[in-house]
């Protein structure tokens, strides 16, 4: 058995990243879906916000692929709405070191910070850790043959890129993201 609103969820037409995951997470797992926090609140006849996802975080910014093309070039739209790669050390925040935090590209949520920021010689920008407090969505990608750990945005649903376990310490992880998928702010734009 299945969710009884998973056919019709609205929620689902804001995802494009993850909405494998949250389906068969939640929605199509029968003994998971009496867990979600989008059925938990329609069994107990509250309102159901459009962007309460159903682990009961909230979407801070929900479009539709058309929306979203309207507010990102061609590339950027590849990358972040489509699962995109951008071509190793082709991107601009590769060999850049300036001091900041880099935000998603689509939503603005500040994701890392520089002082995590590491040159791992793989050709996309990379990072030991998340920014303080914040978790990136992660889901197996098994795709072009590969077993990897797609990073999501807990914001918008972009897809930002990869993380591995080969990273320096004190983690021992490696964020791999598009640089298309991020968008810096130096220490005094942000001030």
């Amino acid at each position: 058995m299945e969710c009884p609103k998973n056919k019709d969820c609205p929620l689902f037409c804001y995802l494009k990243s993850s909405i494998d995951f949250w389906q068969l997470y939640f929605c199509k797992n029968e003994h998971r879906y009496k867990e979600c926090a989008r059925y938990t609140r329609y069994q107990s006849d509250q309102e159901v916000p459009t962007n309460l996802l159903p682990n009961g975080k909230n979407l801070v910014s929900m479009k539709t692929d058309s929306e979203w093309k309207k507010v990102l070039d061609q590339d950027r739209f590849k990358v972040t709405r489509e699962k995109g790669t951008e071509p190793p050390f082709s991107g601009k925040y590769n060999h850049f070191w300036e001091e900041g935090v880099y935000r998603c590209a689509c939503c603005g949520k500040i994701l890392f910070t520089s002082g995590t920021k590491f040159d791992a010689g793989c050709g996309w920008p990379s990072f030991w850790a998340v920014e303080e407090g914040e978790n990136l969505l992660e889901i197996e990608d098994n795709s072009h043959g590969l077993e990897r750990t797609e990073v999501i945005c807990p914001g918008c649903d972009a897809h930002l890129g990869h993380v591995f376990d080969d990273g320096p310490e004190p983690t021992s992880l490696r964020y791999c993201i598009n640089s298309l998928a991020l968008r810096f702010e130096s220490h005094e734009e942000k001030e």
